[in-house]
């Protein structure tokens, strides 16, 4: 019986009576393909994910990861293919750059027997991976949509960036959609700013120059809320808005806690989840603990009031 079968099994949590899943002189090899670390969160997440491994690999010398990093999708895809041919993976841990690309080439690896793990940005098509690893994304939109809706009145005008064309961006929008469903408030623009600073400043100072009357702005991201901000400074309408961003990082919520009235709150979007899932795949390589299934961490609201519980100076973002 081929281990990664084993693997399947136990963390079908299927009863195996012959003793522990993993003997100690077997070796396993895993997968693990993440974007490069091209702006803050995948900064941090690329950071989680090199701890993680070589806290596992101390732990559990059975263990060998091999970690590529994809600046685009065709690239993570030449990855994960080579990891199968010339590493033998049993198992795959993976970020997808993109959900369309990736989709075809993850659901070969999983007709090959390997065992795949997917984080945070979902496949498009459903039931590929075993095991789905994320933040809360409709949490992420619904906690943020509350605040405006809380907030906002009758009529006020709000301009929305969204990320990378992904599943996780459309449960985000789409929840932040029904929770200020309702309002009254105006959605007056909506348009991709792919989690990237240079590229959600080049968008804001569109939406800028198109509607004068802009009264807050979703920009779903830390990284596109500092080049939001950016262009609202440059634009002279600092006090014009509000913005608010989302995943923590380290100097939007320094900013918090010095009380910028552009910055109200924030939503939760820990990086460090590819940790729990590199960790979970490897719990199920040398144990028979059972972990299949989904593991979503919840968004919680960040406000100035309880903004330090969530400054972290040391980490990367």
């Amino acid at each position: 019986m081929k281990r990664r079968d084993i693997f399947k099994g136990a963390a079908l949590g299927l009863a195996l009576a012959a003793g522990p899943v993993a003997a100690q002189d077997e070796s396993y090899t895993i997968g693990v393909a993440i974007p490069s670390a091209t702006h803050g969160f995948m900064g941090g997440l690329n950071y989680h994910a090199r701890a993680a491994i070589e806290r596992l690999e101390a732990t559990y010398p059975q263990l060998e990861f091999v970690l590529a990093t994809a600046g685009d999708a065709a690239k993570m895809v030449n990855d994960i293919e080579d990891m199968v041919a010339t590493r033998d993976i049993d198992a795959l841990v993976v970020l997808p750059f993109e959900s369309e690309p990736l989709t075809s080439p993850v659901q070969a690896v999983k007709e090959q027997g390997v065992w795949v793990t997917v984080v945070d940005r979902g496949l498009s098509v459903e039931g590929i991976e075993d095991l789905y690893v994320a933040g809360d994304n409709t949490g992420f939109g619904r906690v943020a949509g509350e605040y405006f809706a809380e907030t906002l009145g009758e009529g006020d005008n709000i301009v929305v960036l969204r990320g990378i064309p992904t599943t996780l961006d459309n449960e985000r929008v789409d929840a932040f959609n029904a929770a200020i469903e309702g309002s009254g408030i105006n959605v007056l623009d909506m348009q991709h700013g792919n989690w990237n600073r240079d590229d959600a400043f080049n968008v804001m100072q569109d939406f800028l120059s198109k509607y004068d009357d802009i009264d807050a702005v979703w920009a779903a991201d830390d990284d596109m809320a500092v080049g939001v901000l950016e262009a609202i400074d440059q634009a002279g309408r600092s006090g014009d808005m509000w913005v608010v961003g989302g995943a923590g990082m380290k100097e939007i919520i320094q900013r918090m806690m010095d009380g910028d009235p552009m910055l109200p709150v924030n939503v939760t979007y820990p990086p460090a989840q590819i940790a729990t899932a590199i960790e979970l795949t490897a719990l199920g390589l040398v144990s028979a603990t059972p972990v299949a299934g989904r593991f979503i961490i919840g968004s919680q609201r960040i406000t100035p009031e309880n903004a330090e519980q969530y400054y972290f100076p040391d980490s990367p973002f």
